[in-house]
């Protein structure tokens, strides 16, 4: 059996409606829900206006493979933050902004960047290590869906193509 964690995962961008219910599909394959030790996520949870927050427990190998592949294929920023499992790995938060592949970034259990020694010499100056510590804190955008209300007040929603804090 594989090794299993806690991990949360913050997904935004743009997507057509048939393309969300693919995302939901994908969400409800992973076990996820909005909240610790929620209900599993159904397709009516998400909040129109905010990224949509994900969280599970018992994450084999602390990552959601499938859902996060699916994400980058559509082109769908996110942030995943897991817990480490001793002697195995440690806690990360791994970004992907919509585009090119995504970054990990060290953390603790609380999901906070942290930086060691070597990475800070690698990066060269403190103006690097500020520059890392604001890439692993980005911000991840609502997710619209067509048809949502910000899109019928005028402001077309693109569709992606074939695009978190923890407790």
């Amino acid at each position: 059996m594989a090794d299993r964690v806690s991990a949360s995962i913050t997904i935004g961008g743009s997507l057509s409606r048939s393309s969300y219910a693919e995302l939901v599909e994908h969400i409800r394959e992973e076990g996820l829900a909005t909240e610790w030790d929620g209900e599993p996520f159904d397709a009516h949870h998400r909040v129109v206006g905010a990224p949509l927050n994900l969280y599970a427990h018992e994450v084999a190998g602390g990552c959601f493979d499938d859902l996060e592949s699916w994400c980058a294929q559509n082109r769908l920023p996110f942030a995943r933050w897991s817990g480490g499992y001793a002697g195995q790995w440690g806690p990360e938060r791994v970004v992907f902004r919509g585009e090119g592949t995504s970054t990990s970034y060290t953390a603790t259990e609380d999901d906070e960047i942290v930086v060691a020694r070597e990475k800070i010499e690698q990066l060269g100056s403190l103006e690097a290590v500020l520059a890392h510590f604001d890439a692993a804190d980005f911000a991840v955008p609502p997710l619209a869906v067509e048809g949502d209300e910000s899109a019928t007040a005028g402001t077309a929603i693109p569709r992606a193509e074939g695009s978190a804090h923890v407790e």
